[in-house]
């Protein structure tokens, strides 16, 4: 009996010791077979996208657009993660934020680019672009090239440009239609020395105010006025503490979509391309709707808001142009001649025609 148990607890003991060495991987002589599908599958990348205006204006609907693009094209590998209304950064400390690599995306306005990035307040010159094709020409051609060329030595990448729409004049003391009009206002501006300089050429006060600051500073009286895109108006309910608003398509804002160098270096080729491609197809959406959301939008606050509605005839608009003159030469020096030379030949070829909200 002793001897049959003995030989049973010998066989058993071999069998667990030919599996151990026989399955076991750290045992086995023979590599692993690789499967170039489950790279990174348990690493998923973690793209933090900050940025200061509400989900349903076009720049909070095409990042969502993008994130999910993105999760789909890198097969779940890529997750963009949106803070929208300026709950991580806001736009005073978002660049800072990015070159440091807190987050890896932002998409501030060209404006605050310009803070760090001089030559971008070519895009702030006033009555720069006539209407949405000369915007684009802008973003695609040489301006474009320029300016995501200058940002490489700042630890940034320009990914896209994304367009909001033609900034309009808003106010408590009265119709603005004449640039007299604005003598003694305080006004809520974009920190951009080109946007201050046209405002002080008419004597109006400037405040560069954050964006999510706008409304209770309107509401409580620390300024009169400010200028802005539509979606912007209608999303921050500005409308409801401003008494006029003047559609004078003076210029333009959008956004500059900014990756950190250092992180986007970092990611690897395939799902970089992943990246770009859902940029891409985000930005093409982008710069095709903001146009409809604006008018959407637009339509919807003229049913909706008691302000008083004025709008610059084709004749007010050139008094405008002419009186703001003096901006391009006394910014000459800081943007650089080349660049304002491309506005001018965007203003010649687009002379006459007109933006899309009316």
């Amino acid at each position: 009996m002793k001897a049959f148990f003995g030989i049973g607890l010998f066989v058993v003991i071999g069998l667990i010791t030919a599996i151990v060495i026989g399955f076991s991987p750290q045992f086995s002589s023979v590599p692993l077979p690789y499967d170039e599908e489950q790279k990174g599958l348990k690493q998923e990348i973690v793209i933090k996208f900050s940025y200061s205006v509400a989900e349903n204006t076009p720049k909070g609907l095409a990042a969502q657009l993008f994130a999910d693009l993105v999760r789909k094209k890198t097969n779940n590998h890529v997750k963009v993660e949106l803070f929208p209304n300026g709950i991580l950064y806001n736009e005073n400390d978002e660049i800072n934020a990015l070159q440091q690599g807190n987050v890896q995306m932002i998409a501030p306005s060209f404006s605050n680019i310009s803070e760090v990035v001089p030559d971008w307040m070519v895009m702030d010159l006033p009555f720069a672009f006539a209407n949405n094709d000369a915007v684009q020409e802008a973003f695609h051609g040489d301006i474009g090239a320029q300016l995501f060329k200058e940002l490489g030595a700042h630890n940034m990448v320009g990914m896209a440009f994304w367009g909001s729409g033609f900034k309009q004049i808003t106010s408590n003391k009265g119709p603005i239609l004449q640039p007299s009009d604005l003598k003694g206002l305080r006004m809520r501006i974009l920190p951009s020395k080109v946007i201050e300089s046209q405002y002080h050429l008419f004597e109006a006060k400037t405040y560069p105010i954050p964006f999510n600051q706008i409304y209770h500073s309107l509401e409580n009286g620390t300024i009169d006025g400010e200028e802005n895109s539509i979606s912007n108006i209608y999303s921050k309910k500005l409308y409801q503490v401003q008494k006029y608003i003047t559609i004078s398509n003076h210029g333009y804002l959008g956004y500059g979509v900014l990756m950190n160098k250092k992180f986007w270096s970092t990611l690897p080729g395939d799902l970089k391309k992943s990246v770009l491609e859902a940029m891409q197809d985000a930005t093409q959406w982008a710069n095709d709707n903001a146009i409809q959301i604006n008018q959407k939008q637009w339509e919807e606050m003229k049913s909706g808001s008691t302000m008083q509605i004025s709008k610059l005839t084709a004749a007010e608009r050139m008094k405008w142009m002419n009186a703001m003159n003096p901006v391009y030469s006394d910014n000459e020096s800081i943007i650089g001649r080349e660049l304002i030379q491309e506005v001018r030949k965007l203003q010649n070829k687009y002379a006459g025609k007109q933006p899309e909200i009316n």
